[in-house]
């Protein structure tokens, strides 16, 4: 995988970075701790610039990430709420627990944007409870590219700084990475398994 990302953004530079990060917050293929190092190491070796990497990462991710409030406002509350009372077990969820979520959406929402733009699986799912609860959408919008730049700016850094040595970014936040996954997928199958109405 380094290799691919290492080949796109050196053939396509910036355009690249962003076409990355763009995918990996529409369906995350390909993790940012992967691409945003590299990009990094990139501009330590002098092929790339450092804040015009930083910043089209940061649009990447932003623009990908909206694609999702987009779809959690189509589907809104209302929609969810009636597919949770036909089909509650798979979501783990009845309408009780969306009236729940939505008002302590409504109470710590740009909290809740602002940190998880820098969780693994959370960094892209965020967005569809803030377009269900219809947080307004500026409000959503500086919130996910202040989350954004900071994530961005922080792998592209630790890039930079370790230069030949990016390898070790992805070698520590990888492992992390797929802890949070597997923890949120048998979160998931416990509470399939156990799941009432309420």
């Amino acid at each position: 995988m380094f290799e691919w990302v290492l080949s796109v953004i050196e053939s396509w530079g910036y355009p690249g970075i962003f076409f990355l990060m763009l995918a990996e917050n529409v369906f995350p293929p390909i993790p940012s701790e992967v691409i945003m190092p590299l990009a990094g190491y990139l501009s330590a070796s002098g092929q790339l610039s450092f804040w015009p990497t930083v910043l089209v990462g940061t649009l990447g991710s932003v623009l990908g990430t909206s694609l999702w409030y987009v779809v959690g406002a189509g589907i809104g509350a209302a929609r969810l709420k009636r597919w949770a009372a036909r089909h509650g077990r798979w979501l783990t969820l009845s309408p009780s627990d969306i009236d729940r979520a939505q008002a302590w959406f409504d109470r710590y929402g740009g909290l809740a944007v602002l940190t998880g733009r820098m969780a693994p699986v959370v960094r892209t799912l965020i967005s569809v409870p803030a377009g269900v609860a219809r947080m307004p959408w500026l409000r959503f919008l500086g919130y996910t590219a202040l989350g954004s730049l900071l994530w961005t700016l922080l792998l592209t850094g630790a890039g930079l700084l370790l230069e030949a040595n990016y390898h070790r970014v992805a070698d520590v936040i990888d492992p992390l990475s797929t802890l949070v996954v597997v923890t949120v997928v048998v979160v998931y199958l416990y509470r399939v398994v156990t799941w009432t109405p309420r």
